[in-house]
């Protein structure tokens, strides 16, 4: 909250004082209080759909990227190269790593690889950066596998998805990776599940501008964000366990980016415990901006159902809802909607939230005449929300919430797809599908987010796309205030003066 607000905010909790009386919000009464089951009752009748969306799930698994393309299996000893045998493969070749310790970084560049790894004993394949290296695994082919793999000590990315279409990560360790544990970027059709990731500076699971993603089993902790879905729509995030980070799960548009929108996006059935983590997140980054103590953050986020979610022990508020003007660390962007409306809050379970909040928050509860610990939190404008019960929360801002209309989502297994084709790439196009899914990761056009904004850039090299290029290949570090960035160099290049030369002609 910026600096007039607040003394704006000081100013109505002087006039409560004073005896002024203002609004209280939700009144109390003494009328028997009617409570909705969330076991029963209407369903959800929002959501995405699709004519030809007949995929199912088989119990647990999902299969988004189909069955193996090929019968051929190469299989990888310790000691040998995971990226040689990548290299040498056809597409739809399954590889195989066998466990042992391998100190490499894997870049996939065709369609249909599924990078297994063998446990024996226990033992898996261990993809360790040794603190030098920046990303383990990087993938930017459609239909892709990666599952089995320990990810350690890496400074940038533990997994990360390019613009790759049908993607499954599965069943992998990945702890202290750097700036995100697992990261896929413009893609449509994935799944994130049963994976353990922790140590992450900005966030172990993120979700960035993609479409139909599902986020499932996953153990998350000891991060600045446990889950993020950012400028992303489609998204089920559900049965995880998110404990001791900063912020648990977070729903959010960050400005500047190419997507403008995050919607659709149901957070359901989570355990969300103990979130008050220190924040240690890169100065000025977005995530930099979370209380520590959060469990759920939605800021500026469209239709985001919150439903039977276990929440306890967040020391700031179980649940915030926030738009973009009362957010820490986010620039203005006119194409971007800046209020989180539509929001929808179900039953869930809240317990010892809310017992250690920021001042504002506190200050913000003296304006309703509001005590006790804030269960749910909403600043600033929201239109058409709504939430059911809401008499067994603490709640402070949701005066203009009304009763939902419905009360679980059970109709809504997934937003899954089968196979949806592949991404495909013009020549003409190389420099842009590389800008959006590698760039935008870290580079917003006019705000401060991972690395410097795009304006920056284009200030600082202006007629030199071939500057740009070799910087991408061997950067090094320029500036106190931003993390180094890891070399890009395994894009040939020829992609890399495409992407130099179209971030010098992006507006926005």
């Amino acid at each position: 909250m910026n600096k007039g607000k607040f003394l704006a905010l000081i100013l109505i909790v002087a006039a409560f004082a004073a005896g002024l009386g203002l609004g209280k919000g939700r009144q109390e009464s003494s009328a028997p209080v009617a409570v909705s089951s969330g076991g029963s009752g209407a369903n959800y009748g929002g959501g995405f759909s699709a004519a030809d969306n007949a995929f199912t799930l088989s119990g647990n698994s999902k299969s988004v990227a189909g069955p193996p393309m090929t019968d051929v299996i190469v299989v990888v000893n310790d000691g040998e190269s995971i990226q040689q045998a990548v290299q040498n493969a056809e597409p739809g070749t399954t590889i195989q790593v066998m466990p042992g310790t391998y100190k490499e970084t894997v870049f996939i560049d065709k369609d249909g690889i599924r990078l297994i790894g063998i446990i024996r004993d226990s033992q898996r394949p261990v993809l360790d950066g040794e603190g030098t290296l920046n990303d383990a695994i990087l993938f930017s082919g459609n239909n892709i596998v990666v599952e089995n793999f320990k990810i350690t000590r890496y400074k940038g990315n533990g997994i990360m998805s390019q613009a790759g279409n049908n993607w499954e990560i599965r069943n992998n360790f990945i702890v202290d990776t750097g700036v995100y544990g697992i990261f896929p970027q413009l893609g449509q059709n994935g799944v994130i599940e049963h994976n353990v990731v922790s140590g992450i500076e900005d966030a172990a699971i993120y979700v960035g501008m993609s479409d139909n993603v599902h986020v499932a089993y996953n153990d998350v902790y000891d991060s600045v964000a446990g889950i993020e879905i950012e400028n992303s729509r489609h998204a089920i995030v559900e049965a995880n366990r998110v404990s001791n980070n900063t912020g648990g799960i977070l729903a959010f548009i960050t400005p500047g980016l190419p997507i403008k929108t995050t919607f659709d996006v149901i957070i359901r059935n989570n355990f969300i415990l103990a979130n008050n983590h220190v924040n240690f997140g890169a100065p000025g980054s977005t995530v930099a901006g979370i209380p520590a103590g959060t469990g759920i953050l939605v800021m500026a986020a469209d239709d985001v159902v919150i439903e039977g979610n276990i929440i306890k022990d967040n020391k700031n508020a179980g649940i915030l809802i926030t738009d973009h003007g009362n957010a820490s660390n986010v620039t203005a962007d006119p194409e971007s909607d800046p209020n989180s409306d539509r929001v929808k809050i179900l039953n869930n379970t809240m317990i010892n939230n809310g017992f250690e909040p920021v001042s504002l928050i506190s200050a913000y509860m003296l304006t309703e005449l509001k005590t006790g610990n804030p269960d749910i939190v909403s600043v600033g404008p929201t239109a058409d929300s709504c939430i059911i019960n809401p008499e067994q929360y603490i709640t402070v801002g949701l005066g203009s919430f009304t009763d939902c209309d419905f009360t679980n989502t059970a109709t809504i297994g997934n937003y899954l797809l089968a196979p949806v084709p592949p991404r495909e790439i013009k020549p003409e196009d190389k420099g842009k599908i590389a800008y959006l899914g590698i760039c935008a990761g870290c580079h917003t056009y006019t705000g401060r987010m991972i690395g410097p904004p795009v304006q920056i850039i284009q200030a600082l090299y202006m007629d030199n796309p071939q500057g740009i290029a070799d910087f991408i290949a061997n950067p090094t570090k320029k500036r106190d205030d931003y993390p180094e960035m890891p070399p890009q160099d395994y894009l040939d290049e020829a992609t890399r003066l495409a992407v130099a030369k179209y971030m010098l002609q992006v507006t926005k």
